[in-house]
């Protein structure tokens, strides 16, 4: 996904609009996006850049090269639709912000549901009163959800559940309470830990932050706990125990990566803490699970 040199170093004096209509630019997008989708295509990437003001900020490459791997997946950069973002973050050695691709939770199911394999799969937070109880040996989980969808969704979450079920039958569940979830974030996303972790997101839900201390809580783990929590139980499912098509694989290697002009990528931890636009969260976590999916065949014999 590389631009020209040229058209980097022109990049903080060229709006967005404007860049995207360069003719090296424009190639780049037609060899990805192709010639008749090439119109749609600019005009979502205007529209995010103009309704998300901190990406205005970011190097113009940077944000082509995470919008142009979320149409390789044919993914929605819309962030209503939650399937993946364009997250700013400031990289003070190069003394600009760029744009990171970051998956969505419904970025997964998407992926996972186009790859044939699952049959079923799911993910859900469960309410405080639902849980009857959760068998962790036979994985099998008994709740009683409150039925007025109004109530249900302002009752907080107490705990998440995800599964899925092959074609074949093979089935695999899981359940994280939201305590081990919190100390799970707190592990993982040093941005929602050093601004106070579990106790500052109880204040900020109650609304008892200061409105000029908002700043500090901009990370999805404080904005969109729920969303991060649901996005993690996927991960750490599927990572763990499903088989994942090649589009799918890509996404989570491209996962909270910064792709640069060269197709090379960095992950790239927020400098300070005024300028954790959204989460840094599960750097670790990546690396991890990827030296696990490196030593995973998919192609495993219980699966033939």
């Amino acid at each position: 996904m590389a631009v020209q040199n040229s058209l980097a170093n022109r990049q903080t004096k060229t709006g967005m609009a404007a860049y995207l209509t360069q003719d090296a630019v424009k190639k780049q997008i037609n060899s990805v996006v192709g010639g008749k989708n090439g119109t749609r295509f600019i005009s979502s990437i205007v529209s995010a850049v103009q309704t998300t003001p901190a990406l205005q900020e970011c190097t113009n490459p940077s944000i082509l090269s995470a919008a142009l791997l979320g149409e390789a997946l044919n993914l929605s950069p819309s962030p209503q639709l939650g399937q993946f973002y364009m997250v700013p973050f400031d990289n003070k050695k190069k003394g600009c912000k760029e744009a990171q691709f970051q998956l969505g939770y419904k970025g997964y199911i998407q992926l996972a549901e186009r790859s044939g394999y699952y049959k079923k799969l799911n993910v859900l937070a469960i309410k405080e009163g639902e849980l009857i109880q959760y068998d962790p040996l036979n994985e099998e989980i008994e709740v009683e959800l409150i039925d007025d969808d109004v109530v249900r969704e302002e009752t907080p979450a107490m705990g998440y559940y995800a599964m899925f079920e092959y074609e074949n039958g093979f089935r695999k569940t899981m359940y994280w309470s939201k305590k081990k979830m919190l100390a799970h974030a707190e592990k993982y996303s040093q941005a929602f830990k050093r601004n106070g972790g579990a106790k500052s997101l109880e204040l900020l839900e109650q609304g008892k932050i200061p409105e000029k201390e908002l700043w500090k809580y901009s990370s999805f783990w404080f904005k969109d706990f729920d969303g991060m929590a649901l996005k993690t139980m996927l991960r750490q499912l599927i990572s763990k125990w499903g088989i994942m098509s090649i589009d799918l694989q890509n996404a989570i290697d491209m996962d909270m990566a910064v792709i640069h002009e060269d197709g090379t990528t960095d992950y790239v931890e927020t400098q300070t803490e005024q300028d954790n636009v959204v989460a840094d969260q599960e750097l670790q976590e990546v690396k991890e699970e990827k030296e696990t999916e490196s030593e995973r065949s998919v192609e495993d014999e219980f699966f033939k």
